[in-house]
């Protein structure tokens, strides 16, 4: 399997109760293999977080601040990009998952807040995980699984400081 090329979108912010799940939705983009987050409004700590875990356990990936949605979209489709919007109102994953796999270069859309009826126009596929109400980081960690059939769980980060050694039980990690 070739590797994807792939970002993600994520279209506003919930400011009562949403700094950790968009912390997560960073967390889960770089460990599952995608390059980067355009985030539409959040806070720079959320910049810092990523420049520490970067730091400690390798890539590069980051966020980028301020981003507006229509642009974002634009530009991945001049990039070639196909525009994969994860709703519970899409298509069923199992049923477009063959020619999602097909495709090189992606930009995922997750919405927080209500999204803009225009997103399911511009989007090439708009993907269901499930059609029942259910977390974004688990539909993101779930369509960045299938789509890349497993492989970004053998990824390696390169230039960390540390390194988590498998074990059955406790602990191991070393410092490189």
């Amino acid at each position: 399997m070739s590797v994807k090329s792939i970002r993600v979108l994520r279209l506003g912010q919930r400011y009562v109760r949403d700094e950790r799940t968009l912390t997560h939705l960073c967390l889960v983009s770089r460990a599952l293999g995608a390059e980067c987050i355009y985030l539409e409004d959040a806070e720079n700590d959320v910049t810092a977080t990523l420049d520490e875990v970067n730091k400690t356990w390798g890539g590069d990936f980051h966020a980028i601040l301020g981003a507006p949605w229509r642009g974002v979209i634009r530009e991945a489709k001049k990039e070639g990009r196909s525009v994969v919007h994860l709703t519970m109102y899409g298509m069923p994953i199992q049923d477009v998952i063959h020619d999602l796999r097909s495709l090189e270069k992606y930009l995922i859309v997750i919405g927080g807040p209500k999204v803009p009826g225009k997103v399911y126009h511009e989007a090439d596929f708009n993907v269901a995980v499930t059609s029942q109400p259910h977390s974004e980081v688990a539909a993101l960690a779930i369509m960045l699984h299938e789509v890349q059939g497993g492989e970004e769980l053998k990824r390696t980060f390169s230039q960390s400081r540390l390194r988590i050694l498998p074990s059955a039980r406790g602990k191991r990690v070393v410092e490189n």
